[in-house]
């Protein structure tokens, strides 16, 4: 066998939804709101379970699906049970390992689609997996998270933008400005680099390697043309250039020293990148990601904006919190952007049943209609 038919896998990303509810849970305890008590005791691992858990689960299984290799469906396995051994309170040292594994072959399955096809944007996957795989192994190696933020930060933002980088392609993007995207990946990797020895300067590289990639996607995006449509792709583009513009932020926050982790616009700069930049792009993609790996489909509605809606506003309260020091708002909007995420859960389970509905209405139409 191949691949690894669309049913089987389902318990790949039912583990990644449990990292993702435990990940959301663990910041809601993170911010003092009264949680499980499982997910209480995982307060310390919200980074972990929500960017090499959760996201490590769910891009090295699209990456799986891309191949269609059975043994590239290794990483999300050991992703997700990484996950899982966090919140079971197996050893620290069991998850850490998952976590590299899982990275090591996504790294692999990300060297067969170089050897496809050599473009900046494979290029710049592969790159992303790298990130993952150094992440998790300074996480291994200092016992914290500080050492590997920045560069699963890295990760998550490389990995989107190498997607995006795959669309210029159907727009004229001028070869100077392939070279300054390049240059910006370099200055992003260069920055997680410096941080791993002086924190303060090899952040305010990466921030700026962030502020820079921001302007470079709002500027040479396929989105901009695509929000002038309609439908989903209106919408997908909607997602999109809000999330850049997010990345801005945390970008601007990360070079007056937000990134650092004692600073006190850190919550800030941290969540403006991975709720309002990296959670757009999962609002817009799911639509398209969700069918091709779970053979479902999910029809558009102009519901989808809901969340989205909630997203944003809860997560402008949040940064307006952090940086006006207002505990209390910050902590309101921690509560609102996790009712954001289970709206948008919400919205797409609606979204399926709804697509199987249609599906079923199609074929009893057809049945009817056969002589």
């Amino acid at each position: 066998m191949r691949d690894l038919p669309p049913a089987a896998r389902l318990p790949l990303l039912f583990f990644g939804m449990i990292s993702l509810l435990a990940g959301v849970a663990a910041g809601l305890a993170r911010l003092a709101w009264d949680v499980p008590p499982l997910a209480a005791a995982a307060a310390g691992w919200h980074g972990a379970l929500m960017i090499s858990a959760f996201f490590g689960t769910v891009i090295s299984l699209e990456r799986a699906v891309a191949i269609g290799r059975l043994w590239a469906y290794l990483a999300p396995a050991a992703a997700g049970l990484g996950g899982f051994s966090l919140l079971t309170g197996a050893p620290l040292g069991a998850a850490q390992a998952l976590a590299i594994v899982a990275a090591i072959v996504m790294i692999i399955a990300s060297l067969q689609v170089l050897h496809r096809l050599i473009a900046p944007f494979t290029i710049v996957l592969a790159l992303g997996a790298g990130c993952w795989l150094i992440g998790n192994l300074a996480w291994l190696a200092s016992g914290g998270l500080a050492a590997a933020i920045p560069w699963w930060l890295a990760f998550l933002v490389l990995t989107i933008a190498g997607e995006r980088l795959e669309l210029t392609r159907f727009m004229p993007t001028p070869p100077a400005a392939q070279q300054r995207f390049m240059l910006i990946v370099g200055a992003i990797l260069a920055g997680a680099t410096l941080s791993l020895w002086f924190a303060s300067e090899g952040l305010r590289f990466f921030a700026a390697g962030l502020l820079a990639l921001a302007a470079w996607l709002l500027r040479y995006d396929i989105a901009r043309r695509n929000a002038r449509q309609q439908g989903l792709t209106r919408f997908i583009a909607i997602c999109l250039l809000s999330g850049y513009v997010w990345l801005a932020l945390a970008g601007a926050l990360g070079l007056a020293g937000a990134l650092l982790p004692a600073h006190v616009w850190r919550d800030a700069a941290l969540h403006a990148i991975g709720l309002g930049f990296v959670f757009a792009m999962v609002f817009g993609h799911a639509p398209i990601i969700f069918p091709a790996v779970a053979r479902v489909k999910i029809p558009y509605h102009s519901a989808f904006y809901l969340p989205l809606l909630v997203l944003h506003a809860s997560l402008a309260l949040r940064v307006g919190g952090g940086l006006a020091g207002d505990f209390a708002m910050l902590r309101t909007g921690g509560a609102a952007n996790a009712s954001a995420l289970l709206l948008f859960i919400a919205t797409i389970l609606i979204s399926v049943v709804r697509g199987k509905r249609q599906h079923l209405s199609s074929e009893q139409a057809a049945h009817d209609e056969t002589p």
